[in-house]
Formats: C-alpha cells, sequence, structure tokens
C-alpha cells in the first residue's frame, strides 16, 4: 500500500491595501506548484502539493490592494494560530513611509507569530513593516534599496544592507528579508529549498524560469537620490556638483563655489544628506558613467576621463566596489535593455 502523503506546508502571505498584487499572486502562483506543476509538464506520475500557500489579512471582507487588484483573503488573522510560515509581500510605499502610526493589529499578529516559533519572511518592502514591529532592532536587514534612507531615519537600530539580494537576520534562520521588487524570486526558492527540497526549488526555477540575482541589489541601485531638506548651502552645492562633475577638483571647487569654509559644508552636507561630499561626487560620477555605459560605445578607460577620473584602474575599482561589477559586466547586463527594439522599430522592420 502506498502511504499517505504528508499535508502540505501552510505558507501565510499577508495581504494588505498597499500590498502590490504582482508579488502577492505571484507568491501564491509559485509556492502552490510545488510537488505537481513539473512533474505535469514532464509528463511523471501526479504528485501532491508540498506548500499552501493562503492568503491572510486583517478582515475576510474583499478589498483591492495596489493598482486596483482584487483580493479575498482566505483567513483573518485572528483565526490563524501557531502559524510556520508568514509571508510579508512588497508593499506599495513611499520612500518616506515608515507604517508606524498603521496597522497595529497587524503588527502585533506578527510579533506573536514569531514569539510562537513562526519564521518570518519578508518580499521588498514589506520589512518596512516588519521592522516597524521591532523585531529586526539588533539585526541585519535589507529591502528594496530605495528604502536605504528610511531605514537610516527610522530604524537606526536595523542593520540595514541594500547590496544583497536575500539576508537571513538570525542564526536560526527565523527571519529572512529579500531586496527589491522581483527578489520575491529568490525568496521564493529559498522557502521552498528549505521547507521542501533543494531540488523542487531547482525544478521550480525551471518551470517559471527564475534567476537567482547572484549579483544582489548594487548594480539596480541608483547611487543618487536627492535627500529631503531644508540647508540651502547643502542644495546650492548639489545642484553645482551636478552641473560640474567633471571638475578634476570638484570638493575644492565646489567648497568656493558655496562660499563657506571647508569643514563646515562638509559637516552640514553629511547631517542633510546622509552621505559625505566626496561619496557625493563619486556617486555623481558612476552614475554618469553608468549612463555611457549603458547606452554608448566608449571603453572603459574612455569613460574613466569623460567622467573626471585620471587613474582608470583606480575608477574601475570604484566601479566595482559601488556596482558590485565591472564595467565590462555592467555593459553586458544593460545594454541589451537599452538597446531592445521598441514596438515601432519591429512594426518597421515587418
Amino acid at each position: 500500500m502506498m502511504e499517505p502523503a504528508p499535508p502540505a506546508i501552510d505558507a501565510f502571505i499577508l495581504a494588505l491595501p498597499e500590498t502590490a498584487g504582482s508579488a502577492l499572486y505571484g507568491m501564491v502562483d509559485v509556492l502552490a506548484s510545488t510537488g505537481t506543476l513539473w512533474r505535469e509538464l514532464v509528463g511523471e506520475q501526479p504528485g501532491h502539493r508540498l506548500i499552501r500557500p493562503r492568503i491572510v489579512s486583517p478582515s475576510l471582507e474583499p478589498f483591492r490592494c495596489g493598482h486596483g487588484i482584487p483580493i479575498s483573503p482566505d483567513i483573518d488573522i485572528a483565526k490563524v494560530a501557531r502559524p510556520e510560515l508568514v509571508i510579508l509581500p512588497e508593499l506599495w510605499l513611499a520612500p518616506t513611509d515608515d507604517l508606524n502610526e498603521r496597522y497595529q493589529d497587524v503588527k502585533e499578529w506578527i510579533r506573536r507569530c514569531y514569539r510562537d516559533g513562526a519564521t518570518i519572511y519578508t518580499a521588498c518592502s514589506g520589512s518596512v513593516l516588519l521592522a516597524a514591529t521591532g523585531l529586526l532592532d539588533g539585526r541585519d536587514a535589507t529591502s528594496h534599496w530605495g528604502y536605504q534612507d528610511l531605514f537610516r531615519r527610522s530604524f537606526p537600530a536595523v542593520r540595514f544592507n541594500p547590496k544583497p539580494n536575500l539576508v537571513i537576520a538570525d542564526p536560526a534562520g527565523r527571519i529572512v528579508t529579500a531586496g527589491g521588487t522581483t527578489s520575491w524570486h529568490d525568496l521564493a526558492l529559498h522557502i521552498i529549498s528549505r521547507h521542501c527540497s533543494p531540488g523542487e526549488a531547482l525544478r521550480i526555477a525551471k518551470v517559471y524560469l527564475l534567476k537567482w540575482h547572484d549579483a544582489g541589489q548594487l548594480p539596480f541601485a541608483s547611487l543618487v537620490r536627492r535627500q529631503p531638506h531644508a540647508d540651502a548651502v547643502v542644495r546650492r552645492a548639489e545642484e553645482w556638483l551636478a552641473n560640474n562633475i567633471r571638475e578634476a577638483n570638484a570638493v575644492s571647487a565646489v567648497v568656493d563655489a558655496c562660499g563657506i569654509p571647508e569643514r563646515s559644508l562638509k559637516r552640514r552636507f553629511k547631517t542633510a544628506t546622509g552621505s559625505t561630499l566626496i561619496e557625493h561626487v563619486q556617486n555623481l560620477r558612476i552614475e554618469t558613467a553608468k549612463r555611457l555605459l549603458e547606452s554608448g560605445d566608449q571603453s572603459a578607460d574612455e569613460i574613466a576621463a569623460v567622467v573626471g577620473y585620471d587613474n582608470p584602474a583606480f575608477f574601475r575599482r570604484l566601479f566595482k566596489r559601488s556596482t558590485g561589477l565591472t564595467p565590462g559586466a555592467y555593459r553586458k547586463m544593460f545594454r541589451p535593455l537599452a538597446a531592445a527594439p521598441s514596438a515601432k522599430m519591429l512594426a518597421r522592420a515587418d
């Protein structure tokens, strides 16, 4: 006699009005396919589902999440008893929204789940909600690179790292955060590998054409982000540098342009923006280099000179440190996207 299949693991995926529907339903589809879809596609004997995703919300009332996508929760949070897996998917949040004033009942539910032994997984800005519970204090975490300034301001106790695509926050692996947007792919594969098997994770990756973001988030991150602040002198410095980034002695030149002592400008710049003056100069130059690599044919040495570096070797080291890739690897990753034919071009080709 065949032994009965073990019951599927319940994975409770939180849905809120701010939830990104693509991440929510993408995770539902992928996890629900464990144990069955590969077998169907290759003609093997039918299998059994290994993970059962369930959409959980503060109420069973249907609602619409981000971009008006309809949600019908399977269960409300009050009825979830001692879950094994809790997943907090991406939320549509402004880069200044720390959720500190909202969802107190949801935060307490997350804390209770963790106390009861659940493993908490977050994708992208889901880690903002987790940070608001206090469970990330003193721990390593990641999220979309666009939220690093929010973490610096609102959650200074969190050791935020915008570089990796996945961060395991504790030795027991009971809190795992994933990076930006489609890093939920990596999170789903991690969950399947851990709770089912590495082989099943590989099969699901093949079925859905999922690729592991082994380069992390650095290649995708913008190194320059405009920070809200009221320091007019610092704003003048930012604007001057944006227009004169190729200046050989940019730091001393911007100090002269602002007309205040160098130490004062450096101190005020760091306070207002969170970056040092030299870091900002380097970030502007690397961002300019990235655009040139994406759209042009100049060599890395030529680009180094264009953005203000006489030493190509130093430029290459700085570029690799800032983006996680060499200039050549960066061009290989992003040039095809910039050169992808538009619909009009394809129509003309026909």
